[in-house]
């Protein structure tokens, strides 16, 4: 396999129905969308693909949503998934690339060696006419060992710590304007603006209007813009760790493997009170 995080649509298509691969569906929706990923997984997927429940599969001990499960709980779902290590593991979703990535972290966090992101998703794959189906499949169960990489992901006590020390680079995937404070955020009850030093990659710059990631040069200008210095420690996060996963991705196509995901990211920060913020560029 490559070592880019994405293959092609075409590459995915020549490969259906191998038992080799295993397809996860990770589609999801903002809070407010009125819609759901499971839902939508129903109404049409790729031919033999999973789903996969951001927030069902989740740590349910943590007023958050969709935080990492432990590495036990982890291991049950994805079991009854009938996912497993040895195959290689395409994510997509359904609007491009949004919350796959979110998928994929998980499952690398989770010691799954070789996972994918579908680069364009669903979104790429209806537009080129491919297949889908509606029947959802019944996989057979699996037996996973636990397993965990905790150097891919950081809580609100390490920020806290990186935001004294400076030690590594913040950077947010969230729309500027959520950034800087001038637009509220879409959760109620959290506070506006961003963690001192952090710096803004809003996700949206990196993924073409096929829902595909932009790639070479572009996506090098991208962070460099942004003032990240792609030779240095790097910390994601977004609102929720959702997009902050689209920005680990990015990244890893860009030879950085090591990023790790402020997993509670905005929903955490902005809704404490000892946390500091500022506002502003």
């Amino acid at each position: 396999m490559s070592s880019d995080p994405l293959v092609s649509t075409a590459w995915l298509s020549e490969r259906l129905g191998s038992a080799d691969v295993a397809m996860v569906d990770a589609t999801w929706f903002m809070p407010g969308e009125g819609k759901t990923g499971r839902e939508a997984y129903a109404a049409g997927h790729i031919p033999g693909a999973v789903f996969f429940d951001i927030d069902e599969i989740s740590d349910h001990s943590v007023d958050l949503p969709h935080m990492l499960p432990s590495d036990r709980a982890f291991a049950e779902a994805a079991g009854a998934l009938g996912l497993r290590r040895d195959l290689i593991t395409v994510v997509y979703d359904g609007q491009g690339i949004f919350s796959a990535p979110r998928v994929w972290w998980t499952l690398r966090a989770m010691g799954f060696p070789e996972v994918f992101v579908l680069d364009g998703g669903l979104k790429k794959w209806l537009a080129e006419g491919r297949p889908v189906d509606t029947a959802l499949p019944h996989p057979a169960a699996t037996t996973i060992e636990p397993a965990f990489d905790p150097s891919l992901v950081v809580d609100v006590e390490a920020v806290k710590g990186l935001v004294q020390s400076h030690a590594t680079q913040l950077v947010d995937a969230r729309a500027a304007g959520r950034f800087t404070g001038d637009v509220p955020e879409p959760r109620a009850g959290l506070r506006s603006g961003h963690m001192p030093g952090a710096l803004n990659v809003p996700w949206g710059v990196l993924i073409n209007p096929d829902g595909t990631m932009v790639g070479g040069a572009a996506l090098r200008a991208a962070f460099e813009i942004a003032g990240v210095d792609l030779d240095a420690p790097i910390v994601t996060t977004c609102g929720s760790g959702v997009s902050a996963a689209l920005l680990a991705l990015a990244l890893a196509r860009l030879g950085r493997e090591d990023v790790a995901v402020y997993d509670g990211s905005w929903t955490e920060w902005g809704g404490r009170t000892d946390t500091p913020i500022v506002t502003g560029p």
